[in-house]
């Protein structure tokens, strides 16, 4: 007989992505409608790491990936290098005036007369877009797949590790994602929210929590989806590419959600240095298969 406990747990389990996606995103708003958008996103971040790094405790995916992989100070450096490059060009290009500056002036190519919502679920496809070839590029092309390396050297998947990228591999993505809507006219306020929802569907997708997502698998990159993607078997590893959205993967083939439990045993097939300086260096100097 399931108890009590076990059937909280799987309640929780069903209401954990949308509640805790939700609250961040509701918390982002606010602090923009204050006029404080960066400083209130940076604080949620913050709550939302803490509150995922309690319930990986609390309800694991994964009890093996509790256990300590000794990468937490690259995992770290890499996150602060990445978090704090990308926090820098966003901020540079939208509220210093180089958005303004970029934008077309009076563009038709954006429609402003949309509702926030509407302008930013249509800001999340179109940078999809660039996402999704970008990533699906850092697996098939052998030159981009040495920087993206990097984060599929990871044996375990948990909130710490969520920054865990190359910075050619950050760079890189950035580019095909805020350009083009600046280029389309979006305004401020999408880009902001398409950035904040971004980051924090990229806290939700790496937690080491259980989690039932549903019929969000087939529209959100979730946790249950992105198990699938570090997997070693390349069939498995080589799908579900989608940054936040998971409809190109089904437009081109590359959705995969097996009934099956994804695997424990996840990383690459070549060796990684340890060190944060050595994953830097890697790519330039060692041939990854």
């Amino acid at each position: 007989m399931r108890t009590a406990g076990g059937s909280l747990r799987r309640v929780l389990s069903y209401i954990l992505w949308p509640g805790l996606f939700a609250a961040a995103l509701v918390l982002t708003v606010a602090g923009m409608q204050s006029g404080h958008g960066v400083l209130a996103f940076n604080l949620t971040y913050l709550a939302l790491a803490l509150t995922v790094a309690l319930l990986e405790r609390l309800m694991p995916h994964e009890e093996a990936w509790l256990e300590n992989d000794g990468q937490m100070p690259a995992d770290l450096a890499h996150t602060i290098l990445n978090k704090g490059f990308a926090q820098v060009l966003i901020t540079f290009i939208i509220f210093m005036g180089i958005a303004d500056w970029i934008a077309p002036v009076d563009t038709p190519y954006w429609p402003t007369e949309l509702p926030l919502a509407a302008q930013v679920v249509l800001g999340l496809v179109v940078a999809e877009f660039g996402l999704y070839w970008k990533h699906r590029l850092a697996h098939e092309w052998p030159w981009l797949w040495r920087f993206h390396a990097v984060h599929h050297s990871v044996t375990r998947l948990w909130f710490f590790n969520t920054g865990r990228f190359h910075l050619v591999d950050t760079v890189t993505g950035l580019a095909v994602g805020i350009p083009v809507l600046l280029a389309l006219g979006a305004p401020q306020n999408v880009l902001l929210l398409v950035s904040a929802i971004t980051a924090i569907i990229g806290m939700l997708t790496h937690c080491n929590i259980e989690m039932r997502c549903g019929v969000l698998n087939y529209v959100f990159n979730t946790p249950s989806l992105h198990r699938w993607h570090h997997s070693k078997v390349l069939a498995e590893g080589n799908r579900n590419y989608g940054e936040n959205l998971v409809i190109f993967d089904q437009l081109f083939g590359t959705f995969y959600n097996s009934p099956r439990r994804p695997p424990r045993d996840i990383g690459i097939s070549h060796p990684m240095p340890e060190t944060f300086f050595g994953q830097l260096k890697a790519p330039f100097t060692s041939q990854p298969l």
